[in-house]
């Protein structure tokens, strides 16, 4: 008798994964080809591009109007960053100590803001800051300020705005390393004889080290590229590349140019990801050595 033929599973599978490989083409690779095609190429004098191939579009981008405002983004990404981690660090480590029925409180509050549009969420800033608004009527009601504060539309809004749309990030991020650690590692230093301080460094920190890495990338990467944030807390006086490139999009129509600064600002958070990579690398090598 001849013996059934036992379907091809590894073919069977190929036709399941086939939308995710079309997906990822069509609408991922895809564009970053035709982004990438469109930043070597000429502005046509009137409208669209021509075909005409060069390197023009990236020296601009070392202009020093251009060239400064990657910088200013830099910088409100790096102190962004920077608060982001300390205020996230230190709300998800504690956290993940809370019993579990203000666990679950404290993860519903985090994610409840994410129901409600993110534009809309930025708006109740313009609220607080506006002169006398409601962090003016708090301050002068206490005493503490005897006139209104011109914080709206200044660099200071910019970066609270920036902390409070991304630090959700690293809360649940640290949460869930800290979450996961082992316990028994920390109370073994402390038998061994090291003080409270110690013990998290050398312990807790270096094991919760990746879910901060974690949330630098989700914070630093995101940060350059939010200039909503800045259009919207800070007006015309803070400029990030989000919003140059928007410019050179809608008003100047110099599409190639704005092609060249999303490659840029691509490959940068590239660099980064990969500066994470190799971290994280490095520290699961020495983990288990």
């Amino acid at each position: 008798m001849k013996k059934d033929k036992k379907p091809d599973m590894n073919r069977s599978y190929k036709w399941f994964v086939l939308p995710i490989y079309a997906f990822t083409f069509f609408f991922v690779l895809g564009p970053l080809i035709y982004m990438l095609i469109l930043s070597f190429l000429m502005r046509d004098e009137v409208w669209g591009v021509t075909s005409t191939f060069t390197f023009k579009n990236y020296l601009d981008i070392f202009e020093p109007v251009y060239l400064s405002t990657f910088v200013e983004s830099l910088k409100l990404a790096l102190i962004s960053t920077v608060l982001v981690a300390v205020i996230g660090y230190l709300f998800g480590y504690f956290m993940a100590k809370l019993s579990a029925k203000w666990k679950k409180i404290m993860m519903m509050l985090i994610m409840i803001p994410f129901w409600t549009s993110s534009l809309i969420r930025l708006y109740g800033w313009i609220i607080i800051f506006r002169a006398n608004g409601t962090l003016d009527t708090i301050l002068m009601s206490l005493g503490l300020t005897a006139e209104p504060l011109k914080l709206l539309y200044t660099y200071p809004a910019v970066v609270v705005g920036m902390i409070y749309a991304l630090v959700p990030f690293m809360i649940l991020s640290v949460y869930s390393s800290v979450e996961k650690m082992d316990w028994s590692l920390v109370e073994a230093a402390r038998d061994l004889g090291a003080s409270s301080m110690k013990a998290f460094w050398t312990v807790t920190f270096k094991l919760t080290l990746p879910g901060l890495l974690t949330g630098i990338i989700l914070t630093f990467v995101p940060s350059m590229g939010l200039f909503f944030i800045a259009d919207i807390l800070g007006g015309n006086k803070v400029v990030l590349v989000g919003n140059l490139i928007q410019e050179q999009l809608m008003k100047v129509h110099n599409w190639p140019f704005a092609a060249a600064l999303s490659v840029a600002l691509l490959l940068i958070m590239t660099v980064m990801i990969f500066v994470y990579r190799k971290i994280t690398k490095s520290k699961d090598l020495e983990a288990t050595l």
